[in-house]
This record gives C-alpha cells, sequence and structure tokens, in this order.
C-alpha cells in the first residue's frame, strides 16, 4: 500500500518536492519558445481576419490592436530574457 510520505531529497533544485511533484520526473518549468511560437501564430490569425467581408472598420481596429498588443509582449518578455542571459 502506497503511503503519504514524501522522502526528501537533496538536489540543486530551488523546488521543494512537496510544493512540485513534477520535479521528481525531471521536469518543471514553463516553455518559453511554444508560448512565444503560439503567440505570434495567434497574431497572424488575427491580422488574417482582418481581410474579411464586413464593411466596418471597427473589427479591424480592435483585430489589429489586440495583434500588437500580442507581439508587443512577447518582443519585451523575448528583450528582457535576453538581458537577463548575458546579464549574469
Amino acid at each position: 500500500m502506497a503511503t503519504t510520505d514524501l522522502e526528501r531529497q537533496t538536489s540543486t533544485s530551488k523546488v521543494d518536492l512537496a510544493d512540485a511533484p513534477s520535479r521528481d520526473w525531471g521536469w518543471h518549468g514553463t516553455a518559453p519558445t511554444a508560448a512565444r511560437i503560439s503567440g505570434v501564430l495567434f497574431a497572424a490569425l488575427l491580422l488574417f481576419m482582418t481581410h474579411g467581408n464586413h464593411t466596418g472598420k471597427t473589427e479591424d481596429i480592435f483585430l489589429l490592436g489586440f495583434a500588437i498588443v500580442i507581439l508587443a509582449v512577447i518582443l519585451v518578455q523575448w528583450l528582457v530574457n535576453r538581458r537577463k542571459k548575458w546579464k549574469y
């Protein structure tokens, strides 16, 4: 029968095994490259949606605005992460 006790492991990871059991599997973190790629694809989809059969420009303004915001967030995060890599 399984127990509920957790064995403490000595590791260089700053994440406690009790807080994040996935650390025991060898993966714990984010996927920044996949997030950037999906953000760019989503922004491209929004820009592609501006070409359509609607007559008003209000939709185009919102689609363009959201696409610009998404791309700006991706660019800022990329620049900040790039600066942190060479700073240390």
